[in-house]
């Protein structure tokens, strides 16, 4: 299926590495005129440059931040919001300030990106919000306390959001990826033990690149999923589908990062 984006302009929060700029790269090689949004240390700019884009820094936790891009954006067609942060602590050791920063980035941000998008979009009743999730939104991983529940409370802004602006024409949906191998998941990707043993729960066997979220949110962010609004897509190689182990080493070999079922 082809994704045709030409005339559209498509906003990326968090968009200078993983998810995000591969999601920019995709809209960008689509046709859309594609604004990356990070904070200053993430060199927004050099990150959209890649892709003939534009870099923003903006701050997500503070409104005025995001206020400010999208004065210089104007209306969007296309708005991912995927700016997200996931720093680990035991539920009883979790700092207050991490709690904070994490709800700040991830829930607020995100209602930030979604309220200052929604108020441009109402007027030429159209547009497309897609809000990047994740299976953690379902499941409680241990560690992540303050991630899982600003995941979780993602859907609730989905949901809300998607009925309220539905009646505008502007659709919200939601994607929920698995492990994903960015610079946040890379130390994990570089441990074959603990892949070994993560990925016998993955019916796939194996986790994925970030283009192959990429490719999701763009479906959802485009013309062939117009009548899909409220949902959330979930991209995780039939990890949240499996109660038991999959693989094992009688009917598979595990090679680097993946298992391979072998011949019968």
């Amino acid at each position: 299926m082809h994704l045709d984006f030409r005339s559209k302009t498509a906003v990326i929060t968090g968009g200078a590495n993983g998810i995000g700029f591969a999601t920019a790269q995709l809209l960008a090689e689509s046709g859309a005129r594609v604004f990356i949004l990070d904070l200053a240390q993430e060199n927004p700019q050099a990150a959209a440059a890649k892709i003939g884009g534009t870099g923003i820094i903006a701050d997500v936790t503070g409104r005025q931040s995001v206020e400010d891009a999208f004065r210089q954006i104007g209306a969007p067609d296309v708005v991912a919001i995927n700016a997200g942060i996931a720093p680990m602590a035991d539920l009883v050791d979790m700092p207050e300030e991490m709690w904070h920063s994490v709800l700040a980035v991830n829930l607020t941000g995100a209602f930030h990106t979604l309220q200052a998008s929604a108020k441009r979009m109402k007027p030429r009743c159209s547009g497309a919000i897609v809000l990047t999730a994740s299976t953690n939104s379902w499941d409680g991983e241990a560690s992540l306390i303050g991630y899982n529940a600003s995941k979780a409370g993602l859907l609730g802004i989905l949901h809300t959001a998607a009925n309220e602006l539905g009646p505008y024409g502007i659709r919200v949906n939601a994607v929920c990826p698995g492990l994903i191998r960015t610079r946040m998941t890379g130390p994990y990707f570089a441990q074959p033990e603990a892949l070994r043993e993560y990925f016998r729960h993955i019916p796939m066997g194996r986790g994925a690149e970030p283009e192959e979220v990429a490719r999701v949110i763009a479906f959802l962010a485009s013309d062939a999923a117009s009548y899909v609004t409220g949902t959330t897509l979930i991209v995780d190689g039939g990890q949240l589908a499996s109660k038991y182990s999959l693989w094992n080493e009688s009917v598979a070999g595990f090679e680097k990062d993946h298992w391979v079922m072998r011949h019968r």
